[in-house]
């Protein structure tokens, strides 16, 4: 790939150097086999598909009492069910044959859970969404309580520092980011100009900021859509160099005036209506040798399946998409598709972590890179 690629994947393992991966994709399976039978326990319990015939998605939704907004979900777990051998779907897409955990099978499910997680690195936080999600799963499909509430219980982030900085594939990944922010300030013949999109919690941004503490910096601008991240973020970090507004990366980005040396989206850039759209904006704000830094989802684990669809609801349903994903309810797009898009925004990709082979790979998370 290239030296740069060299150099953060050696950054990155240094920091779980003392942490075994081995057995990573074990441990991904069994998380994600939790939230699989956990579903097609409660789809099984409260819905006509216990009955063993064929029955429609939208049936299955009037079962469950899903807001309107949330309909859309009921089929999106089926069609993951089918997909693990769990239901299955005839020629008309009616689903059937939903298999109904039995108490001792859910029992050794979260057993094997709370292993995994550990091998993975996360704390007792992950575990605590993972079961609660699956116990509220009911309000959650009647829009009675929004995953924030799952995600920052009383207002806390301990929860989502779990699920976004506080593990082994997080701590590897943003180990690797800060070198290549590092590297980019080794470059620089001007102080550094940074723009973060949709920097949520700052779970990568608080791995960012020390590096630039002791060198020059005009600027670097902290967005979000939501103003109770700016705040969060305001009261969390102490850099004279920090800025902050208000984002929505949906509609047209800012137009800055002056040539951005880096922009960084960690875990949002998906969120995009049109992704070769916002990477053409992107590539557009970048002086020459300008850096986008992504670190991205590449495949929906069905570990997330009680938490990110309905994040992602809107007031008509699904949200809408653009690009290749248009009349699907996929959330993410894969490797391939990445680096695809990345050079069609005429950006050369410099880094793609973790390599082919490494056990972190099973988590599907990655770290893209790409220069003006």
């Amino acid at each position: 790939m290239s030296p740069l690629n060299d150099r953060a994947d050696r950054a990155g393992h240094a920091t779980i150097a003392r942490s075994d991966t081995g057995g990573a994709a074990e441990a991904v399976h069994d998380l994600d086999r939790l939230i699989l039978l956990g579903i097609a326990a409660d789809l099984h319990r409260r819905t006509r598909l216990r009955d063993g015939a064929a029955h429609e998605p939208g049936a299955v939704a009037d079962d469950l009492g899903a807001a309107r907004r949330h309909r859309w979900i009921a089929g999106h777990w089926l069609d993951a069910l089918r997909a693990a051998g769990l239901a299955s779907r005839d020629a008309d897409g009616h689903y059937q044959d939903l298999h109904g955990p039995r108490r001792a099978e859910l029992a050794a499910a979260r057993t094997r859970m709370e292993a995994a997680r550990v091998a993975l690195g996360y704390p007792a936080e992950l575990a605590q969404l993972m079961l609660r999600s699956l116990r509220l799963l009911p309000a959650l499909l009647r829009d009675e309580i929004g995953v924030q509430a799952l995600l920052y219980p009383d207002g806390e982030p301990a929860t989502a520092e779990a699920v976004y900085r506080d593990n082994l594939i997080n701590r590897y990944l943003n180990a690797a980011a800060a070198e290549v922010l590092r590297d980019q300030a080794e470059r620089a013949t001007r102080p550094l100009r940074i723009l973060e999109l949709g920097a949520g919690i700052g779970a990568t941004t608080a791995d960012l900021l020390p590096v630039l503490a002791a060198r020059p910096v005009e600027f670097y601008l902290f967005t979000d859509l939501s103003p109770f991240f700016l705040d969060t973020a305001r009261r969390r970090f102490d850099f004279g160099f920090l800025r902050y507004a208000l984002l929505d990366i949906a509609r047209d980005l800012p137009h800055q005036p002056k040539e951005l040396d880096l922009v960084v989206a960690a875990t949002m850039a998906h969120n995009a209506p049109h992704v070769g759209r916002l990477l053409d904006q992107v590539a557009a704000l970048l002086a020459p040798g300008g850096r986008v830094l992504l670190i991205e989802t590449v495949r929906e684990h069905p570990q997330s399946l009680t938490s990110m669809p309905f994040a992602l609801s809107t007031e008509d349903g699904p949200p809408r998409r653009l690009d290749g994903r248009a009349g699907t309810t996929r959330t993410y797009l894969s490797r391939e598709e990445w680096l695809c898009a990345l050079e069609a925004a005429g950006l050369r990709v410099e880094a793609d972590l973790p390599r082919h082979g490494d056990p972190l790979a099973a988590l599907s998370q990655r770290l893209f890179v790409a220069t003006r």
